[in-house]
């Protein structure tokens, strides 16, 4: 291989890294009724990144969730990923999703289109959050708590309640 052939090749793994790695505000996601959100709209504030899904045994943290983003709005912000990765218990589409959310759980809180947390298509939030913690979803309702300046605090798994004090006390 030639120095430029291989100068070339270094160069592109580099790129493709720091895309990986860069900046949490760089990416975005599109809403469940299609508005893309830039994370940038977030500097300054505690994420809390959930993918969710409404057919599953922890299901019933949305209310968890929607409690959080009531008590704690001001200290962090929640975002939803449903995602069907997981026996298949995100089936419906991204208008079934908002009406299950909002009916069941009165959620006010951003929530994106459905994406997939794992596997080759895998949403980029969720490449970024893997390439900083090492972490993928294990199973719906894992969290990543992010702080105001964009690193990652912690991810935790789904049988933590997003009102556990490992994650309130964090805030």
């Amino acid at each position: 291989m030639g120095l430029i052939a291989f100068l070339s090749e270094k160069l592109a793994s580099v790129k493709r890294t720091s895309s990986a790695t860069g900046s949490i505000y760089d990416l975005s996601f599109k809403t469940l009724s299609g508005k893309e959100v830039k994370l940038e709209e977030f500097k300054g504030q505690n994420l809390l990144i959930v993918n969710t899904a409404s057919k599953c045994g922890f299901t019933y943290q949305y209310e968890e969730l929607q409690k959080l983003h009531e008590q704690y709005g001001n200290k962090v912000k929640v975002l939803g990923f449903p995602a069907n990765n997981f026996l298949w218990q995100e089936p419906g589409g991204n208008t079934d999703i908002a009406e299950f959310c909002q009916v069941n759980y009165g959620v006010t809180f951003p929530m994106a289109e459905k994406i997939s947390v794992k596997g080759s298509d895998k949403h980029p939030i969720f490449k970024w959050l893997e390439a900083k913690t090492g972490r993928t979803p294990s199973w719906n309702f894992c969290k990543f708590l992010i702080t105001k300046n964009g690193e990652v605090i912690k991810y935790f798994p789904s049988k933590v309640s997003p009102l556990d004090s490992a994650i309130t006390q964090a805030l």
